[in-house]
């Protein structure tokens, strides 16, 4: 094994220093804080994945998005009226957001969580943790696939539903609408990534789903002002993470929450931060992943 001589020049940061094979030089790429080119690969690899099979992924989701608004439509019409804190506001307008909102919760979840399941199970979760990407970077790859599929699902339904008028999505405020999906995503995408580095199989990481995923989202004021439960399901309502998401998303649309938004800011906030933080720890000490 041959080292560079003395008189080849230095690598700079994400440079590489190359020669013939008759030089007998050995090839040495060195990385700077980031490895900007293996992190882009990856999200590439992530955002390639899903949209190889994009009518399961995006077309699917929102398909069913529609097919909801669809059937309130046609259950309520344009009777549907709700009280106290939404009093007068109409009930597709109010329904909308919340569907939308669901959407990126799933979408990002299933993503990271199938990912990286399929990884394990055909053992080649090994083309991403031999290259030269740190824990962090795995992380993010992964997360800005799921933060990616979230959106484009989020976007896509967002507009067939303004365009086939199931409801009204007129903009109150921009930044919840950008704050609580992005936040949603990362969390739900670092929850499917913790689930599909522990799930040992297919069984394990449906029961997160359906157990898990499914019953905080329909039980947290998709379909419904919480207000109307009584206690003590109105207090574990509002200990419901999922409730800010889409309490504060939705916000952004029809500008009246059931809760406070700078709350819903403070939780949804921390908890990106520990979900991205448990996925760190993950990818750092190789748990389920190394022997």
């Amino acid at each position: 094994m041959t080292d560079i001589s003395s008189d080849a020049k230095p690598a700079s940061t994400n440079s590489t220093v190359s020669s013939s094979p008759e030089s007998g030089f050995r090839v040495i790429r060195q990385y700077g804080a980031v490895n900007g080119l293996g992190l882009w690969t990856l999200y590439k690899r992530e955002i390639g994945r899903f949209l190889k099979v994009w009518m399961q992924t995006v077309f699917a989701p929102v398909v069913t998005t529609l097919l909801f608004m669809t059937v309130f439509k046609l259950a309520f019409g344009d009777r549907g009226r709700l009280t106290g804190d939404f009093d007068g506001l109409n009930y597709n307008d109010f329904l909308a957001p919340g569907l939308i909102i669901m959407a990126i919760l799933q979408n990002a979840f299933q993503n990271t969580s199938s990912s990286l399941v399929q990884a394990k199970f055909n053992a080649t979760h090994v083309d991403f943790l031999m290259p030269p990407l740190s824990p962090m970077e795995l992380t993010a790859g992964f997360l800005g696939g799921a933060i990616t599929r979230g959106v484009i699902v989020a976007v896509i339904s967002g507009i067939g539903i303004q365009l086939s008028g199931l409801a009204d999505l007129s903009v109150v405020h921009v930044w919840p609408i950008v704050w609580f999906s992005l936040t949603a995503a990362i969390i739900l995408g670092a929850l499917g990534a913790m689930g599909g580095i522990w799930a040992d199989k297919f069984d394990h990481l449906s029961a997160v789903t359906n157990f898990v995923i499914v019953p905080l989202t329909f039980l947290s004021g998709t379909f419904y002002d919480i207000k109307v439960m009584k206690e003590p399901f109105l207090t574990l309502a509002h200990l419901d993470p999922f409730f800010y998401m889409i309490d504060g998303f939705r916000y952004g649309f029809i500008g009246v929450a059931n809760s406070s938004v700078v709350t819903g800011v403070i939780v949804t906030g921390v908890l990106s931060v520990l979900s991205t933080g448990a996925v760190w720890w993950m990818f750092r000490t190789g748990y389920k992943l190394k022997a």
